[in-house]
């Protein structure tokens, strides 16, 4: 019986295949950082960064405790600053997250303490009376502060983020190498999703094997699931079990360039992502640049093991 044998594919072909991916990744992300420029300029981006503003910048210590409590929270406030500022309240039922509030009130130039403190301290300063006192930082007191997601109301500006394009069968194909990439993954109702307004998580270990464990949620659009799916594997890629909470921006920043670059290869329009990350960004506009060899080598596992299926 006559056999036919599959073409083969020598290690000059694979390797000339993926340093062409590798350059096409690098330009694409030279792109990307000119396209973040652009939206940080935009009218859109701007009455966005107006709103952000709004919210407190909580110190290292503050943002530790915000992520143990609530490790979904993106936008935090007090339970009268949701109302008064944002005109949006506290769905009934929330737990609260609990922070440490700094007290600030006059203090003995000497002792440092309030005045009610002082009374009863063994500081004998009188040089000047209490109410000459300037005012400064005495202590802190537990103060309660609600997620975004805990709340109702008036919606706030967002910027467009979403993919856009025609997947095929890019969720399926994602869904399906999860395994192969080392990670758990679940598409979860919209009824059943229990992460605000994230569309996607990374955070917990499977039950059944250990792996990370991704979810995201369902949607119509499905190239922006798909996006999200792309997303997430590169947290649990990149960042699984990481809890340094300074680094967070960075993580965001990597993890969205990763799906940037894996879902334009893949034929999605994923310009929005240049506005996810110059809402991450922040002041640190090199971060790209700096984590390009992490950024693209994530890209490549990806798009190679999709390759595989």
């Amino acid at each position: 019986m006559a056999t036919t044998s599959s073409p083969s594919v020598s290690f000059d072909e694979t390797d000339t295949r993926h340093d062409e991916m590798h350059r096409t990744i690098e330009q694409w992300l030279a792109d990307l950082a000119d396209d973040v420029s652009d939206a940080r300029a935009s009218k859109q981006f701007q009455a966005w960064l107006d709103v952000q503003s709004q919210f407190h910048d909580y110190s290292h210590r503050n943002t530790l405790l915000i992520t143990l409590q609530c490790p979904e929270a993106t936008k935090v406030a007090g339970y009268r600053t949701w109302q008064e500022v944002f005109d949006r309240y506290v769905q009934e039922g929330e737990s609260a997250i609990w922070i440490w509030a700094p007290i600030i009130t006059t203090q003995c130039p000497e002792c440092g303490n309030a005045p009610s403190y002082h009374e009863n301290s063994e500081c004998e300063y009188d040089e000047t009376p209490p109410e000459e006192w300037s005012e400064g930082l005495v202590g802190f007191k537990p103060a309660p502060v609600f997620d975004i997601s805990q709340t109702e109301g008036e919606p706030l500006p967002k910027l467009d983020t979403a993919a856009t394009g025609e997947p095929d069968t890019l969720v399926d194909d994602l869904t399906h190498i999860a395994s192969d990439l080392g990670v758990t993954i679940r598409i979860v109702d919209p009824d059943e999703w229990r992460h605000g307004e994230a569309k996607g998580v990374c955070q917990s270990r499977s039950v059944q094997d250990l792996t990370p464990l991704v979810e995201v949620k369902d949607r119509p659009n499905r190239a922006d699931l798909a996006s999200t799916i792309i997303h997430e594997y590169a947290h649990a890629i990149l960042h699984f079990d990481i809890t340094d909470a300074t680094e967070r921006a960075k993580r965001e920043v990597e993890a969205e360039a990763v799906a940037y670059v894996v879902g334009r290869y893949l034929g999605l329009d994923t310009s929005g992502s240049a506005f996810y990350l110059a809402a991450w960004q922040g002041e640190e506009t090199d971060v790209l640049q700096e984590r390009l060899g992490r950024i693209s080598g994530t890209a490549e596992e990806i798009l190679s093991t999709l390759d595989a299926v």
